[in-house]
């Protein structure tokens, strides 16, 4: 196997690894019926969870390495018509998700279109458009250095911004206060008990440096190759990205539903860590027996990421008696016989292996949908 096929198998391993992850935590009962790391952070502060969104980011832009080169020789036009075709599918998917299932039966008993107007227009599959689509515009007008110049813009930034606009808190940030301008309460994530989205408009400045630090470490890769001196720089680059963001924290906090500065230097020196070691450890052979389970997911992230939150959703809304079926599954199968804390991790590893199974089956047929 050639030297860029075995780059883009860890790629896919991590990718793969990534989305295993993703759906595990997703899947998660919630407070007291979870272990600690697989829940968010209350507000500041970082857990395993806090880690795979951005994670997800950086692969995006390690993957932007290879996938933006096939379109370089198509010429300008093209480039922009793939990069904008690609970011509107994604982000109309991640819209149609929160839409998602259309209809609810209104208080007569009828079945009527679920309203737009109370539909949330940013999300998961939302940044990963924009960090995407803006990662890939800045890296074929500006390649490596414009990519530097941004990432390091955006960072200093949006911790101005931040500071001069408001605080760091749930209700007093700078983030709450332009998406309830822009985008209206009724269009925005209410998980957190008030109007706050965590995946709004001022805090994908900072995912996108996410995306663009994976497009740099991808493109070293690439030029220095796999050997061991590019693993330890790697980690050298992550080890000082952490220090970093540890001094940073200190004076603007660690806080992933913020997406603060700090985080994303957090974040990206953990991937570089990460990424260096998944590197070294795929097999630079034709043994697949360790790495294809997360191969498999890594082929067709994107389509399996929304099956799992489609049939998450087709759960939560299944009602039977007082209870969803989500919870109920939880409560009958799971709880009773492995604990509260096992049984929710049982099932979500349970749920993540069926997407799995799935993806198994689209691997073996050939079948790579391509978002």
């Amino acid at each position: 196997m050639s030297d860029m096929g075995n780059r883009f198998r860890a790629l896919d391993v991590l990718r793969g690894l990534t989305l295993a992850l993703m759906i595990v935590v997703n899947m998660q009962i919630g407070d007291g019926k979870s272990y600690a790391p697989l829940l968010h952070a209350g507000w500041d502060g970082l857990t395993l969870t806090d880690l795979v969104f951005p994670t997800f980011m950086f692969v995006v832009g390690t993957t932007l390495t290879f996938t933006l080169e096939k379109y370089e020789p198509l010429g300008d036009a093209a480039v922009l018509r793939k990069i904008a075709m690609r970011t509107a599918l994604i982000f109309l998917c991640g819209y149609l998700l929160y839409w998602f299932p259309f209809f609810r039966v209104d208080g007569t008993g009828h079945v009527v279109l679920a309203p737009i107007a109370y539909t949330r227009i940013f999300g998961v599959l939302q940044r990963i458009a924009l960090g995407y689509g803006a990662a890939a515009l800045i890296v074929h007008y500006g390649g490596r250095a414009g990519a530097i110049s941004f990432g390091l813009s955006a960072l200093l930034g949006y911790w101005w911004v931040m500071h001069a606009f408001g605080d760091y808190s749930l209700a007093g940030n700078a983030a709450i206060k332009l998406d309830k301008l822009v985008l209206g309460e009724a269009h925005m994530y209410h998980g957190e008990g008030v109007a706050f989205d965590p995946e709004g408009i001022l805090s994908t400045l900072p995912a996108i440096v996410n995306v663009l630090a994976g497009y740099l470490a991808g493109r070293f890769i690439r030029e220095a190759g796999t050997n061991g001196g590019t693993i330890v720089r790697l980690l050298l680059a992550g080890t000082a990205c952490v220090v970093l963001s540890l001094w940073w924290n200190t004076v603007f906090p660690i806080n992933k539903k913020l997406w603060t500065s700090s985080y994303v230097l957090c974040t990206v020196g953990i991937d570089l860590g990460v990424l260096a070691i998944t590197v070294y450890l795929v097999p630079q052979v034709h043994d697949r027996r360790w790495t294809y389970f997360f191969e498999v997911f890594g082929r067709n992230t994107l389509v399996i990421y929304l099956l799992s939150e489609v049939g998450q959703e087709l759960l939560q809304i299944t009602r039977i008696g007082q209870q969803s079926l989500f919870e109920g599954l939880y409560a009958v199968a799971f709880a009773p016989w492995a604990g509260e804390k096992p049984g929710s991790l049982l099932y979500a590893v349970v749920y993540m292996l069926g997407c799995w199974t799935v993806a198994c089956a689209m691997d073996r047929k050939g079948i790579y949908i391509r978002l």
